[in-house]
C-alpha cells in the first residue's frame, strides 16, 4: 500500500476516533455535559492522538529502518565474483535496484532457467531488450546473481510495504480501542490530551537538536573515512584540485575555498552597504507611504528562486560584464562566466537578507535614545551614527552573518555565472568554483562511496560546516561584547 494512502487511512481513523469518543463521553454523562470532567472535545481528541501518535511513529521508523533492511538482504546475496572488474559493489546495487523496479522478475528468471553460456548470453540480450522497453539502463551485466538479487530486493520491499500497512493500521485500531475504552465521564482526558500535547512539542524541539547531531555525525564518520583512503596532508597541503575517477586524483581543497570566499565576499561588498542604507533609510528617513511600498518591494527580491538569478547572471550580468571588461573593452575578461558576475548577482539576491533584518532591529531601538540624542543637540545623522547603529550593532552582525552564510552556500549562481574552473587567482574576472558547486558535481550520478572522489564531498562539506561554525562564534562574540554597553 503507498504511503500516502497509508496517511490518509490513519487520518480517517483519528476523525472517526474523534467522533466516537466524543460521542461516547457525552452519552456516558446522560447528555449532561456538566457531568463531564472536560470538555467533549477533549475526548475526541484523546482518541485522535491515541490513534495517530503511535501508528505515525511506527511509519516513521519503519521508513528509515526497511531499506536498510532490504539493501542489505540483497547485498549479501551478491558475492565478490558478481562484481565485474573495474566495477564496484555500490554501481552494481544501483543496477539491482533497477532492475526490481522496471523488469518481470517472473519472466527473466525463465529466461534465465537454463545454465548453459550460450543461454545466459541470449538470456541476458532478452533482459537487456525488456528493460530498455521499460525505460531502464543498467550499467552491468544482468547475471543470475544481479537477478536473484533483484528478485529478493523486490520481494523483500513487497513483504516489507505489506507488514508495515497492518503494524500501522493495527496500531491506530489498538490506540483508538483503549482510548475509547478508557472514555467515561470521570476520566480526566483534558489532562491527557495536554501531557500528550506537551510530548509532541517536546519531540519537534528535540526533532531540531537530532537532525543536526545526524548531519554533523554523517560528516564526521563520512570524512574519516575518505582521510582512510586520501591523506589529510595532500587535502589541505595541495593547490591543486583534479578529480578522477580513474585514479590519480589531485583533491586540494585550496583553490574550491578560495572562490567560495573570493565570491562571498564581493557578494557581500554589494548587499551590506546597500542593505545596510537602505535600512536606515527606510527607518529613519522615510516616510510612511513610501516605506509601505519600498519596503514589500524589496522583500520581493528574497523571494525569486536562485535559479531565476543564476540565468539573470548567464545571460545578462556576463554578457554586460564582458562587453565592458572583455576582448572589446579593457581586455580583462574571457568570458561572461567569471568571480565577479556570481559575486555582483549574489549581493542582488543577498540585499534583502540584511535590509529587512536590519531594518526591523534599527525600529527596534528605543525611542528614548533618539530623544537623548536630539535634547542634546545632535542632528539626526550624528544620532543614526553614534547612537542607533551602535545599539542595533549586535543584531545587524548578525543579519550580516546570515547573508555571509547564505553566500557561503549558495550553488545555482556559481554555477551559472563563475563556471567550474578549479583555480588560484586574484583576477576577479577569471571564472573559478566554489566548495558546494563542487560537492554537487561529485555526488551527481552513480558515486561509488568507496572511492576518494566520492568520500570528499563529505571533507568539503565538513569544512564548511567548521568555517560556518566559526562565524557563529565570531558573531556571538561581537553581540555579547556590545550587548552589554546598551542593554
Amino acid at each position: 500500500m503507498p504511503v500516502l494512502w497509508l496517511i490518509l487511512i490513519v487520518l480517517a481513523l483519528a476523525v472517526a476516533g474523534y467522533v466516537a469518543g466524543r460521542a461516547r463521553a457525552i452519552s456516558g454523562a446522560g447528555d449532561d455535559r456538566r457531568a463531564l470532567h472536560s470538555l467533549p472535545s477533549y475526548y475526541g481528541w484523546n482518541v485522535a492522538m491515541k490513534v495517530m501518535v503511535p501508528a505515525f511513529l511506527v511509519l516513521i521508523v519503519w521508513l528509515i529502518a526497511q531499506p536498510f533492511i532490504v539493501n542489505t538482504k540483497a547485498t549479501s546475496l551478491l558475492p565478490e565474483s558478481a562484481i565485474p572488474e573495474g566495477s564496484t559493489l555500490g554501481l552494481v546495487m544501483s543496477d539491482v535496484r533497477r532492475v526490481a523496479d522496471g523488469l518481470d522478475l517472473s519472466v527473466a528468471q525463465g529466461l534465465l532457467s537454463a545454465g548453459d553460456a550460450a543461454t545466459l548470453t541470449v538470456g541476458g540480450s532478452d533482459i537487456r531488450a525488456m528493460l530498455g522497453s521499460a525505460g531502464v539502463a543498467v550499467g552491468t551485466e544482468i547475471t543470475p546473481e544481479v537477478l536473484a538479487a533483484a528478485q529478493s530486493y523486490r520481494s523483500t520491499n513487497a513483504t516489507g510495504d505489506l507488514l508495515r500497512s497492518i503494524v500501522v493500521i493495527g496500531l491506530g485500531l489498538i490506540g483508538g480501542a483503549l482510548a475509547l475504552a478508557q472514555t467515561n465521564p470521570d476520566f480526566r482526558a483534558r489532562n491527557a490530551v495536554e501531557r500528550g500535547i506537551r510530548a509532541i512539542l517536546v519531540g519537534a524541539a528535540s526533532l531540531a537538536i537530532l537532525t543536526t547531531i545526524g548531519i554533523v555525525l554523517s560528516l564526521v564518520f563520512n570524512t574519516i573515512e575518505f582521510f582512510r583512503i586520501y591523506p589529510a596532508s595532500e587535502f589541505f597541503g595541495s593547490f591543486t584540485w583534479s578529480p578522477s575517477f580513474g585514479g590519480g586524483s589531485q583533491l586540494g581543497i585550496w583553490p574550491l575555498l578560495w572562490g567560495t570566499l573570493y565570491i562571498s565576499l564581493i557578494a557581500l561588498l554589494v548587499s551590506v552597504p546597500i542593505g545596510l542604507f537602505a535600512a536606515v533609510y527606510l527607518s529613519e528617513y522615510a516616510g510612511p507611504k513610501f516605506r509601505a511600498v519600498a519596503k514589500p518591494a524589496l522583500e520581493l527580491l528574497a523571494g525569486i528562486p536562485t535559479i531565476v538569478y543564476g540565468l539573470f547572471a548567464l545571460l545578462t550580468v556576463g554578457p554586460l560584464l564582458l562587453s565592458v571588461f572583455g576582448r572589446d573593452g579593457l581586455g580583462w575578461m574571457q568570458a561572461g562566466t567569471a568571480v565577479m558576475t556570481a559575486g555582483l548577482v549574489m549581493g542582488i539576491m543577498l540585499i534583502p537578507f540584511v535590509s529587512s533584518l536590519s531594518d526591523d532591529i534599527i525600529n527596534a531601538v528605543p525611542q528614548s535614545l533618539r530623544d537623548g540624542s536630539y535634547g542634546l543637540g545632535a542632528t539626526k545623522s550624528e544620532t543614526i551614527k553614534q547612537v542607533i547603529l551602535p545599539a542595533a550593532l549586535p543584531g545587524i552582525v548578525g543579519a550580516i552573518l546570515l547573508a555571509a552564510s547564505r553566500a557561503i552556500g549558495e550553488t545555482m549562481i556559481v554555477v551559472m555565472g563563475a563556471g567550474a574552473a578549479a583555480r588560484l587567482s586574484l583576477n576577479p574576472f577569471d571564472a573559478m568554483t566554489t566548495v558546494t558547486a563542487k560537492i554537487v558535481s561529485q555526488l551527481t550520478g552513480d558515486a561509488d562511496f568507496a572511492s576518494p572522489e566520492a568520500l570528499v564531498a563529505f571533507a568539503l562539506g565538513m569544512t564548511l560546516f567548521v568555517m560556518t561554525l566559526g562565524l557563529n562564534v565570531f558573531a556571538l562574540f561581537i553581540v555579547r561584547k556590545y550587548r552589554e554597553q546598551y542593554d
